[in-house]
């Protein structure tokens, strides 16, 4: 499947009522959740309340459910544009779950909702941004356009300087002009070097193919290093952010320093079980603190999961891995199976179950 959904997701956006914009946009997906679910229960015909229900839905990765609110939503208030975009981003996450031929309507009825957003409220920030990924990333004849995605990019910078120049910055980058690129992200981080999504996006980008080929993988690590410690201060206490910086030192070849950010913050984060997955991340990819690493990841699956793009899936597939490398081959195979049964197309899980075959 293309990296569009992943990508999408990531950007869930704040619905316009206050009472849940600010949650949103830090990830506090489980609060809306609760917080929607109690209102709902005491008036359920609140559309804006249905589409923040949705949003924190698909962050969970229950995207059934969340197109089932987001529909609800609609149903209460034709082309409101929180709910076409929560419909979206429920889609598009159905979309990447199923990997086959059934997810290119998923994809095409994403991209219909995206653009009906914008249409229905040109100030919808997240909107052009999601709308402008899915332009970007999705072939052609789906509707691909990257002449489309700078147009969405130059409407976002009128919003959101930092935001439209981030998506410009992903854009070039996407394209293969990385030199182009770069000077978009930097903006974008000069503009909010606080914002976790600017950062996570720009060291994502800074350890993607377009980078490593323009700057080689020794200078690409080297960028990594630097970067890393200069953008933690701004996001050490935002989950998106210390996860970025971690992975920076992990993708950099320095397993420990990785582990050590997470380990430092974990007090102080605003979603923890996305640094304790992450604790998981780098000793089954680092080999460092299994044992550490691996009572991290049980502590995740004990306990709700604030959001994240692995999921459950991910963290039992972690969690097999870990088991793995410490020869405990039978629980490894158990663990692997358990993150299949959540996702039958989880191509890791897959992978490790075939190496643990006898």
């Amino acid at each position: 499947m293309h990296p569009l959904l992943p990508a999408v997701i990531l950007v869930l956006a704040p619905v316009q009522s206050p009472d849940f914009r600010g949650d949103l946009d830090a990830g506090h997906y489980l609060k809306v959740l609760a917080e929607t679910e109690q209102l709902l229960r005491q008036d359920g015909n609140d559309p804006l309340v249905w589409a923040a229900k949705s949003q924190a839905l698909s962050s969970l990765m229950r995207f059934g459910e969340a197109k089932a609110a987001a529909e609800r939503a609609l149903a209460l208030r034709p082309g409101l544009a929180d709910a076409l975009l929560a419909r979206g981003l429920a889609r598009a996450g159905e979309a990447i779950k199923q990997r086959d031929l059934g997810s290119l309507r998923g994809a095409l009825g994403a991209m219909d909702d995206l653009r009906a957003a914008t249409q229905a409220d040109p100030s919808l920030a997240p909107a052009w941004m999601s709308l402008g990924l899915a332009y970007e990333l999705l072939p052609g004849f789906l509707g691909g356009s990257t002449r489309k995605a700078l147009d969405c990019a130059g409407q976002l910078r009128r919003l959101s300087p930092a935001r439209g120049d981030l998506l410009q910055g992903i854009i070039l980058s996407e394209e293969n002009r990385w030199r182009e690129a770069e000077p978009y992200f930097q903006r974008a981080l000069t503009l909010a070097p606080t914002d976790p999504e600017v950062v996570g996006q720009w060291l994502d980008a800074l350890d993607n193919r377009p980078a490593k080929k323009a700057l080689g993988e020794a200078g690409k690590n080297a960028r990594l290093l630097a970067e890393a410690p200069r953008l933690l201060p701004g996001v050490r206490t935002r989950a998106r952010g210390v996860v970025a910086v971690s992975d920076a030192y992990l993708h950099a070849g320095q397993p420990e320093t990785a582990w050590k950010v997470v380990q430092d913050q974990l007090p102080h984060i605003d979603a923890p079980s996305l640094l304790r997955l992450q604790l998981g991340k780098v000793a089954a990819n680092g080999g460092v603190h299994r044992p550490e690493g691996l009572a991290a990841l049980d502590q995740v699956l004990r306990e709700p999961l604030e959001g994240g793009s692995s999921g459950y899936p991910g963290a039992w597939w972690r969690k097999g891995q870990i088991l793995n490398a410490l020869g405990r081959k039978d629980e490894a195979r158990r663990a692997a199976r358990e993150a299949l049964k959540l996702d039958p197309k989880h191509r890791g899980a897959g992978e490790l179950l075939m190496d643990l075959e006898p």
